[in-house]
């Protein structure tokens, strides 16, 4: 339960870096005048990158583990959260940098589930990663401080604290995380596994409910905030908060979700 408890909690650092340009969306189209496609791809392209990079990061967690690649993936976001804290903010183009290399964050959800999987039995397995899945409230951490801590501070303050946090988490995970036993190392190259994988339809399938299910909570949470400021007047704060309950909302059922996949299937 320990190394559950570790991996949830790198989860939830990870997805509050991830989400840190969602909630600012709307300041920084203001600011830098942006175009409302500009806005929507500013907040879109960390979760493209993050999605995407899931899978050679899976692939490199089969190879290394969790123990090696949480703390990689959480120090390797530290840099464009600094960067974009300290100067990828003045213009549209650094701002899609950093978004880009902002997306490393986003891959911590293939690097958790393995690692939890192979401390728990098949039938409670759902549960587990269930209970992992809640560090997905990051998001909610991003959407009910980031506005705050600029308006009460600066603009580099909530990706100085977010940088400062991962780093701790980095440090402490090298240190206490540990691979379940009897950890196998698949010895065949990646585009043989990879190959094998899509030739299963049950690939596919999962893909798909996946896409729909949990891309349809990503495309909402980040882009919720542009969308209730633009369409209904909502102040950044407010909208950045009405966000953050949708979130949680779906982080409370996560556990619910994973023991009824043991019970049911």
């Amino acid at each position: 339960w320990l190394m559950l408890a570790l991996a949830t909690v790198g989860f939830a650092v990870n997805f509050w870096a991830w989400a840190l340009l969602s909630p600012l969306g709307p300041r920084f189209k203001d600011i830098l005048e942006l175009t409302s496609f500009q806005q929507s791809l500013l907040v879109a392209v960390p979760v493209v990158v993050g999605s995407l990079g899931r899978i050679p990061v899976g692939a490199l967690t089969d190879r290394f583990g969790g123990r090696v690649m949480f703390p990689i993936v959480s120090a390797a976001t530290i840099v464009p959260v600094l960067y974009l804290g300290l100067a990828g903010h003045s213009s549209f183009a650094a701002l899609l940098a950093g978004g880009f290399f902002l997306g490393i964050g986003g891959t911590a959800f293939a690097v958790g589930v393995p690692f939890v999987s192979a401390w728990f039995p098949p039938e409670r397995r759902g549960l587990a990663i269930g209970i992992f899945g809640m560090g997905m409230g990051g998001t909610a951490i991003s959407a009910l401080t980031t506005v705050k801590l600029v308006d009460a501070n600066s603009m580099s303050t909530p990706f100085l604290i977010t940088a400062g946090v991962l780093a701790a988490y980095a440090l402490v995970a090298a240190l206490v995380l540990r691979d379940a036993p009897g950890r196998t190392v698949p010895t065949e190259p990646l585009a043989r596994r990879l190959a094998a994988t899509l030739r299963l339809g049950v690939t596919w399938q999962a893909s798909a409910l996946y896409a729909v299910a949990f891309g349809g909570y990503v495309a909402f949470s980040v882009y919720l905030p542009t969308y209730l400021k633009t369409g209904y007047g909502l102040t950044q704060a407010d909208a950045a908060n009405r966000m953050a309950g949708f979130v949680l909302l779906a982080v409370a059922m996560r556990p619910m979700g994973g023991w009824l996949s043991d019970r049911i299937g």
